[in-house]
């Protein structure tokens, strides 16, 4: 599948593909979005919400949330505020998310299976990771939204003058509900 890829690839610069869509690293629109990584948001989210290249930026992740306060997702939208003019951010969570009932013993039972021995598990567990906490997902996708949406708000290095707002797409239609 690969190769498919970066075959259409070829072709896609050969033809100057790529002109319909440059802009500048800056957010038109001076919005960062936090999201899922779900594969029904990946054009359906900007579609639903009128969004051309160059409009926001879009942060994505497993379960559109952030799990600790100096994650990856967070340093993005410190990057996002300071470096690229970003003053509103948007949570926005959606239905039927994957996350939402993630159990970490079944998938460290897919790690099992997939090869990583006990060795490796143990390992991490020994230099202070809390694989049940840290692989665990949350229940309720609006909570989880109003818990990375409150963290966001309350960060001790964002300002107070960013405006920090969460919703819920439906996966299938694109309606957005607020949450706040």
């Amino acid at each position: 599948m690969i190769e498919e890829i970066l075959s259409y690839n070829r072709q896609f610069v050969a033809n100057k593909d790529y002109e319909q869509f440059a802009t500048s690293k800056f957010p038109d629109k001076r919005i960062a979005i936090v999201t899922c990584m779900d594969t029904r948001l990946v054009t359906l989210l900007p579609a639903a919400l009128g969004l051309r290249n160059g409009d926001v930026k879009i942060i994505k992740n497993a379960g559109g949330t952030i799990t600790n306060p100096f994650d990856s997702t967070m340093r993005s939208l410190l990057v996002a505020i300071y470096e690229l003019g970003v003053n509103e951010i948007m949570v926005i969570g959606h239905t039927g998310c994957g996350v939402q009932g993630m159990n970490a013993a079944h998938m460290l039972q897919l790690m099992r299976e997939r090869g990583v021995d006990d060795e490796h598990i143990s390992l991490m567990r020994h230099c202070g990771i809390d694989l049940d906490s840290w692989l665990h997902g949350f229940d309720n996708s609006e909570e989880a939204v109003h818990e990375t949406s409150d963290l966001i708000r309350n960060h001790p290095l964002v300002p107070h003058d960013i405006t920090v707002r969460g919703f819920i797409i439906d996966s299938l239609t694109g309606e957005l509900t607020p949450l706040d």
